[in-house]
């Protein structure tokens, strides 16, 4: 089978991998000159737990299975990694109930390791932090996302498949049993086409000759922003307060050279948009210091941002993973990907052994 993945990231490499060790000849359409160029470059490179989600939600199955094929995976391709743990901490009675609901929510969902630490337990692991409690995670870690794309790109392309970058597509409509796609000038057909544009998913969908309009979810931005530490790192753990609507919180997030960053917070907006307001490091202090009190002033310097391709807005529920196949909408040989965040860089392999299981139907 002649197989068409639209998009480049993380999600779309994984898929087209595991698309080509199936057999299928596979060709991903990248809009940019390169791997990676929109949000698995902008995020903050964590192997997340999966103790947020709801029991059975795609986001809380395809985490926790994720995480876990993502450490054997980078195992054996040589991707770094590192099990730095995740300590969510709460700074009062009320956000102590809610991390014990996460907790307990963890629990459901199959997260191994999750236990609750007293105050005097977190003060011993993070000397810096305050907390009357925490929820410790010892699977959480973090990865070099660009060393995994790379990984996957090149299984992609031992299997046969390649990536036509600079590609934008225009339209996608019924060609007898296959579907054609128009990039600029050009067209070509194939048997089946996976769209996994994040932010472009939608757009391409309104591009589908014959998909039902209606089935196209509205989309919703969310931009992530990223301030840098200027010190020397203070953290050997990730440390997370209780979630905010939209998001986990602004949270400490440490890369794989040791450096130490701060993100990301919810701001919704109406059109993508990258540059990070300095003035927002304001509201970082502020909220930084209910669990770090001694964070310098002047110690954070923007660093970069990220758009989240939601389906829901302030103040709404938030939505699963969207995965729209020929069993739900009825054309054979196509499938849309639609709402992919967070935590889609854990998810990743996982979510493309259920993307790849309905070519076949």
């Amino acid at each position: 089978m002649q197989v068409l993945v639209i998009g480049a990231g993380v999600v779309g490499l994984a898929v087209a991998r595991q698309a080509a060790l199936a057999g299928h000849e596979v060709v991903i359409a990248e809009a940019t000159h390169s791997i990676g160029n929109g949000l698995s470059s902008r995020n903050s490179e964590v192997l997340h737990g999966g103790m947020y989600y709801p029991t059975g939600s795609r986001r809380a199955r395809h985490s926790v299975r994720g995480r876990r094929m993502l450490y054997a995976y980078c195992a054996s391709h040589g991707v770094p990694t590192r099990k730095c743990g995740k300590l969510i901490v709460a700074t009062n009675a009320a956000e102590l109930a809610k991390v014990e609901g996460i907790h307990q929510q963890g629990l459901l969902n199959d997260v191994e390791g999750l236990v609750m630490l007293d105050g005097t337990t977190v003060r011993s692991m993070e000397p810096d932090v305050f907390s009357i409690g925490a929820l410790h995670s010892p699977e959480t870690g973090i990865i070099d996302t660009h060393a995994l794309m790379l990984a996957l790109q090149g299984d992609l392309e031992d299997r046969g498949g390649r990536i036509a970058f600079n590609t934008r597509i225009d339209r996608i409509s019924r060609d007898g049993a296959r579907w054609r796609v128009k990039f600029g000038d050009e067209s070509e057909a194939f048997d089946a086409v996976i769209n996994s544009a994040s932010l472009g998913a939608q757009a391409i969908a309104r591009a589908t000759e014959d998909y039902p309009q209606e089935r196209v979810p509205r989309l919703v931005l969310a931009k992530g922003n990223y301030f840098m530490y200027g010190g020397r790192p203070v953290f050997k753990t990730l440390v997370y307060p209780v979630p905010v609507d939209g998001g986990i919180g602004i949270h400490v997030t440490l890369d794989m050279a040791g450096r130490m960053r701060f993100g990301p917070d919810v701001e919704w907006i109406e059109r993508e948009d990258y540059n990070v307001d300095p003035q927002r490091a304001d509201a970082f202090y502020d909220r930084i210091r209910g669990y770090w009190p001694g964070v310098p002033d002047g110690s954070l310097q923007p660093a970069y941002a990220g758009v989240r391709p939601k389906l829901t807005g302030p103040g709404e529920p938030a939505a699963d993973f969207m995965i729209d196949a020929p069993r739900d909408h009825g054309l054979p040989g196509l499938i849309h990907l639609f709402g992919i965040e967070s935590p889609g860089l854990t998810s990743s392999m996982s979510l493309a052994e259920e993307v790849c299981g309905y070519l076949d139907s």
